[in-house]
């Protein structure tokens, strides 16, 4: 298995990448999914959710009111660490059991926001980072999700910079540029990784 960890602030353009490689033969696993499925309703994740931050968090039905917890969150570092030591263990532990299934000559791509946040420590064989200026990014946010400028910013501040990204990176894609020319860079860099899947 050759396992590739995608990352990237919001709105960088990593579900855009991911869906060209799945276009040619890869394999996602979808952390932010993931990170729904585990807190759906009768799910350990939200009875721990309901117990720290009270049933405001929920819905009529009992299901999770994501508005509300993202509201009671993102400005506050104390809170969004609290929901994260629930969420981000439940999430590796689904990832661990989805790898486990997939056969050895999978090429996966595990798209992960937080993956410098979250610590994500899965066996990768290659770490990518999506980046693009964080003007941009704010402008995709206000466009695709009618976020204010502030909202955007604050999603954008909240998550490791791109510098802390790139760190952790073996490679960086640059969306800052024309659609045909990320996807150029895209094919390119799995055309390098099947080669280096051939070779392990």
């Amino acid at each position: 298995m050759f396992l590739i960890g995608l990352t990237g602030g919001i709105a960088a353009g990593k579900t855009t990448v991911a869906a060209h490689w799945v276009s040619l033969g890869g394999i996602e696993i979808d952390a932010d999914k993931l990170a729904r499925e585990v807190v759906e309703p009768g799910t350990r994740g939200l009875e721990q959710i309901k117990q720290v931050f009270g049933s405001s968090v929920l819905n009529a039905d009992g299901s999770l009111d994501r508005q509300k917890l993202g509201e009671l969150v993102f400005n506050n570092p104390e809170m969004r660490l609290a929901l994260e030591g629930i969420v981000h263990p439940l999430v590796r532990q689904r990832a661990s059991e989805l790898l486990a299934e997939l056969s050895e000559d999978s090429m996966v791509i595990y798209t992960v926001p937080l993956l410098v946040e979250a610590n994500v420590s899965l066996p990768f064989d290659v770490i990518v980072s999506v980046e693009a200026p964080e003007a941009d990014r704010v402008k995709r946010l206000a466009s695709s999700r009618g976020m204010s400028t502030d909202q955007a910013m604050a999603r954008i501040r909240s998550q490791a910079s791109a510098i802390e990204r790139a760190a952790a990176a073996d490679y960086i894609l640059n969306s800052n540029q024309p659609l045909t020319s990320l996807l150029a860079d895209a094919s390119a860099l799995w055309n390098k990784f099947q080669i280096m899947s051939q070779a392990k």
